[in-house]
């Protein structure tokens, strides 16, 4: 497959991703739930998470408006996250920075999955707010201590 072919399987890709996201939606009971804004762009998520026991991630969603990009990267991280543990998601979170900045060549496929598909939006600057926002909160839910708690 030709570059320019590649290139082209991740623009639908990631249009496929924002037309119908997966984990798009609300929980019906979550243990964190956060909302983030870009005002850059004026995307908005609002994220919610369920933990089972292990306080692996056992169920996701997320809502709100954005961007293709803030709604494709934040499908992606849905389904890359979903069984991890804040560790893990802690690990995710920093490769797909390094990934989006390109700070580093590291071969990010392994923790990252699909979500490499978004490696490209690096070539955009004004897009990599939009892009890293669910991982950001993602992080902010799962990670940061103080992230909102539901009873």
């Amino acid at each position: 497959m030709s570059l320019s072919q590649l290139d082209n399987l991740y623009r639908q890709m990631i249009l496929e991703h924002a037309k119908r996201p997966h984990h798009h939606g609300k929980l019906a009971t979550a243990d964190k739930q956060i909302e983030l804004h870009n005002p850059t762009c004026g995307d908005v998520l609002e994220l919610e998470v369920k933990l089972d026991k292990e306080k692996r991630i056992e169920a996701i969603a997320f809502s709100g408006t954005g961007c293709t990009i803030s709604q494709a990267s934040a499908s992606l991280m849905t389904d890359e996250v979903l069984g991890k543990t804040p560790t893990e998601v802690a690990e995710m979170v920093e490769a797909f920075s390094e990934m989006i900045t390109q700070k580093t060549t590291k071969d990010y496929e392994v923790l990252l999955g699909d979500a490499v598909i978004l490696e490209g939006v690096a070539q955009f600057p004004a897009r990599i707010k939009c892009a890293t926002l669910a991982w950001k909160a993602i992080y902010q839910a799962v990670v940061e201590k103080g992230a909102k708690e539901d009873e």
